[in-house]
């Protein structure tokens, strides 16, 4: 007999060997009572479907949707509905989700013919996708040779998953059939389809928008919030991985074998660099007008986007259009430490608007672009105080003004000043790479990677440390940046398609050092699963200049 001990109630049970986490939790469930429908569970700190065996003792914490790992099993086994639906309703036709969007999945659509969405073709995959749900088709997983799962995806079409599994380096991989459906998911998935009982699909642009639930009440739909520039950024990622011909891993890899890897790197940064040229020749355009000139360059994105890499580099490319900016931070306006808000934990709230003295900062903005020199503060991250050391400021004939931080394009920042003379940036890392077709990588990810890497370099947290911060810092920024990113002119995605490549060789070693018997574990394991499926690609030509610089360590740009 096996000793299964349910974590969420501390409660240990003997079962017989072999017996499935769902027969586990039935034996729990009237003790665990959690509010939601249980999807998922960790064992040991590792995610695992319901289905999944248990051979050895084990700690077993069940899951429902709003856990990260819970939520991302409902979403995967979604997909699969949706996919399943378009095989059934319009055979041969070939389905992208491609990305987050609008608190749900955008997904491109095209038929055998090449031809895309007609009126009423989402409701007729709509209807398929009830008929599967209503049916409880089970989900089943097969455990095969990578060189059998290779067959059989091939057989049906999937190159984009060949190409994956076959520079994956595994021995064994699995596949999911649901009916006669076969798919490749690198996560887990619910038992079967009578699981998903909340979404919603329809047309958007000219794909789908797969609309799942609530991360905080699964038993709602996630609210609809339209998102029509950073769309607009997304099909510009379409149109540079069309550039690049990556669309997937497995183009990456396979690019990287044929010994391009230093020409993915050159063309990722001219595409930036490309980019942020003509941002900076927009701002030079509306410096230059005669009604309402932009004086102030308005800064903002989330935690490790890479805002202060681009400002240097915008700030460069300013200065070869003949301007002279001249930059600062919000954090140089912080109250004092004793005055911060705090958290319901009592841990002080750092990232809460009422951190910025904005009243303070917009004076100051007010009185240079009336010609007034001004006196900057700066802050002492060590007493926690704010203090005047003899910077001060005066904004001449050909000086544009930068402000960065993560409240830059919040209104009560600058509300006074008329917004015909502010251009605004919103800047994020929105992964430009997918593992496949169907499995995407999600744009907070690629942050975290980021994070914890820069983190572990300057000695300031380790990789579960970081990992532990994660949620607040999400949801810090879903309350305090992201609502306001769709008022910027232009936004910026400081992603580069070979980004994976590079980072896996930093971040496995410290990923490793998360110790199995802690929870942010679960979600070191899962981050480096998919990094494997990336081979590694060496950091030593990443230019001195690159955004990811501000990360790996190792840029020209002082800080």
């Amino acid at each position: 007999m096996l000793q299964i001990r349910c974590k969420n109630i501390n409660v240990t049970k003997s079962f017989p060997e072999g017996i499935s986490l769902l027969d586990v939790y039935q034996e729990f469930a009237d003790e665990i009572r959690l509010p939601y429908p249980v999807v998922s569970a960790r064992v040991n700190n590792t995610s695992e479907g319901l289905k999944f065996r248990l051979y050895q003792n084990r700690d077993v914490e069940f899951l429902d949707a709003r856990e990260g790992s819970g939520h991302r099993v409902y979403v995967r086994s979604l997909s699969f509905v949706l996919y399943k639906a378009t095989q059934d309703v319009f055979p041969g036709s070939k389905l992208f989700i491609e990305h987050s969007l609008c608190r749900g999945y955008y997904c491109n659509f095209k038929k055998k013919n090449g031809e895309g969405l007609a009126d009423g073709d989402e409701e007729k995959i709509k209807a398929r996708m009830q008929e599967i749900i209503a049916l409880d088709m089970p989900f089943r997983r097969t455990e095969a040779t990578n060189e059998e799962a290779i067959r059989v995806l091939a057989e049906r079409g999937f190159q984009d998953k060949v190409k994956l599994l076959e520079t994956s380096g595994q021995i064994y991989s699995d596949y999911y059939m649901l009916g006669d459906t076969v798919d490749y998911y690198y996560g887990p998935l619910v038992p079967s389809a009578g699981y998903l009982t909340v979404w919603g699909l329809e047309r958007y642009e000219d794909g789908l928008l797969l609309r799942v639930p609530d991360w905080n009440n699964p038993s709602v739909l996630a609210e609809k919030i339209p998102q029509p520039k950073t769309f607009e950024m997304f099909a510009e990622k379409t149109r540079w991985d069309i550039i690049m011909r990556l669309s997937n891993a497995g183009d990456v890899n396979k690019a990287v074998m044929r010994g391009y890897a230093s020409e993915l790197i050159q063309v990722s940064e001219a595409l930036q660099e490309k980019k942020i040229v003509q941002i900076a020749e927009e701002i030079e355009r509306r410096f230059h007008r005669e009604k309402d000139p932009v004086r102030l360059v308005l800064i903002t994105g989330p935690s490790s986007s890479g805002k202060t890499t681009f400002c240097k580099r915008l700030s460069v490319q300013l200065l070869a259009c003949g301007l002279r900016p001249v930059s600062f931070s919000t954090d140089d306006y912080f109250v004092n430490r004793l005055d911060t808000p705090k958290l319901p934990n009592g841990d002080y709230d750092f990232d809460n608007i009422e951190t910025v003295e904005y009243a303070l900062l917009e004076d100051h903005l007010l009185r240079l672009m009336q010609g007034e020199r001004v006196e900057i503060p700066e802050y002492n991250f060590v007493t926690g105080k704010r203090e005047y050391n003899g910077k001060k400021l005066k904004l001449g004939s050909d000086t544009v003004l930068i402000i960065e931080g993560i409240h830059a394009l919040n209104p009560l920042l600058t509300k006074k000043i008329p917004d015909a003379t502010k251009y605004k940036i919103f800047i994020s890392a929105l992964t430009s790479i997918s593992l496949d077709d169907h499995n995407w990588i999600p744009t907070r990810d690629n942050r975290l990677l980021r994070r914890i890497i820069r983190d572990y370099n300057k000695g300031a947290y380790t990789a579960q440390q970081t990992i532990a911060q994660w949620k607040n810092v999400l949801a810090s920024e879903d309350q305090w940046i992201t609502p306001f990113q769709e008022s910027a002119d232009v936004m910026f995605n400081s992603a580069l398609n070979i980004e994976f490549a590079v980072l896996r060789i930093h971040a496995e070693i410290i990923l490793t050092s998360v110790p199995k018997n802690c929870p942010e574990y679960a979600e070191a394991h899962r981050l480096l699963k998919f990094l494997h499926y990336f081979l590694p690609i060496s950091d030593k030509e990443i230019p001195p200049t690159s955004i990811m610089r501000e990360f790996l360590g190792g840029s020209s740009f002082k800080y």
